[in-house]
């Protein structure tokens, strides 16, 4: 197996590894753009989660990204790489010239060359984005992208496990209270 291959496969394995034991979205979105990051050669990484109400892009993990271009104003979801929300990788080679790149001198004066947009889809909705961010223009190879949008699906899977575990433990909590709540009124009966 070829070096960076077996990187990928590497950190693959160890997303996967963390997505399987852990039911905290957080930290098993801020180790993917953290190994995507080393394993990739990359600038930096960010994933965005969709606000559906707002239709804006909303940070949830970054690394490599500094705190002025994490917060140079709302991402939105319809402006910024539009085609990547509808399930679509999108490649942004200049990103000083693209006009899908909402903020085209943020990303230069960050020092961002390049950019690529993954999209993150549950049961065929796109919940958000992984953008990795390079600091030349670079040339992402299949081998490249097919890692990333793999890590991409592993972090939408474990952003659904948590939704559906916060939502059956919610459920669990309110037939307790009912539960508790029935019991005590059979006794003042």
């Amino acid at each position: 197996m070829k070096t960076k291959e077996k990187a990928f496969f590497e950190s693959f394995r160890d997303i996967v590894k963390a997505v399987h034991s852990s039911l905290d979205v957080q930290t098993v979105l801020q180790a993917t753009v953290e190994r995507v990051t080393e394993v990739m050669g990359l600038k930096g990484c960010a994933i965005r989660l969709l606000h559906p109400k707002m239709r804006t892009l909303e940070l949830s993990a970054s690394c490599g990204l500094s705190d002025k271009y994490i917060k140079k104003g709302s991402v939105a979801a319809d402006k910024s790489i539009a085609e990547a929300m509808k399930g679509k990788t999108v490649i942004i080679s200049d990103v000083r010239t693209d006009p899908r790149a909402q903020y085209p001198q943020e990303a230069a004066a960050e020092g961002i060359a390049s950019m690529v947009s993954i999209p993150l889809s549950v049961k065929g909705s796109v919940i958000g984005v992984m953008r990795l961010y390079t600091n030349e223009p670079r040339d992402f190879d299949k081998a490249e992208l097919n890692f990333a949008e793999a890590l991409a699906e592993i972090g939408a899977i474990a952003i659904e496990n948590a939704r559906l575990y916060e939502s059956m433990k919610k459920d669990y909590q309110s037939v307790m209270e009912d539960i508790h709540s029935f019991v005590g009124y059979r006794r003042t009966i």
